[in-house]
């Protein structure tokens, strides 16, 4: 996706994020994505941009599954995806956990490509056959599924590229109990140029 005039390239970055709402980490991840010709999105899927803390696990869990959930923000993202189509040469999306599923469910859409972070979900919808470039990042472990099993068919999508790292779901999130400092490196390294943009220096 890199091109050789990208500072003429008009670029959009949408992040969906984890169960937490949009908190320092997801802020942070935008951060690094932007640039002069990068404009970076963070879409909060919560009313009143609802924030919970990692303590509220739980809690947060069960408010995006009650309020939310995995059908009924897909065509409003939809809308908002296609009509920055309209304004931007490339639209991309990164989503982490509960993010990353809906990312995955949107993969059909005519974007330039999707990173989806430990959806974990993701397995509850293999029926979805992406048709952008889609760069699914898995952990190690997860504890209520085989990864090595939900890596194996997606390997077998064309439009699909995954990558496996040490750790467990949240490894990339510094905050988290899980975050893993290597592992984070390297995703963040395998984002940034997927996304085709130089790597930032403001690493953790």
């Amino acid at each position: 996706m890199e091109k050789e005039n990208e500072v003429y390239m008009k670029r959009k970055i949408f992040i969906l994020h984890e169960i937490y709402g949009v908190n320092d980490f997801i802020k942070k991840q935008a951060a690094t994505y932007s640039t002069a010709s990068t404009t970076v999105e963070c879409i909060s899927l919560y009313s009143e941009n609802t924030v919970f803390t990692y303590k509220q696990e739980q809690e947060s869990y069960e408010y995006f599954i009650n309020e939310v959930g995995f059908d009924a923000p897909l065509k409003k993202l939809s809308n908002k995806l296609l009509e920055a189509s309209t304004n931007y040469d490339e639209v991309l999306l990164l989503g982490f956990s509960v993010g990353a599923t809906l990312a995955w469910r949107l993969s059909t859409l005519p974007l330039q490509g999707i990173v989806c972070v430990y959806g974990s979900r993701i397995r509850q919808y293999l029926d979805v056959i992406p048709s952008c470039p889609t760069l699914v990042i898995l952990p190690s472990h997860e504890k209520s599924f085989d990864v090595l099993e939900l890596k194996k068919t997606l390997d077998t999508l064309p439009a699909v590229h995954t990558k496996q790292y040490n750790g467990q779901h949240g490894f990339m999130d510094y905050y988290n109990p899980n975050y893993c400092h290597e592992s984070y490196l390297q995703a963040q390294a395998e984002i940034s140029q997927f996304f085709g943009i130089k790597q930032s220096r403001r690493t953790k």
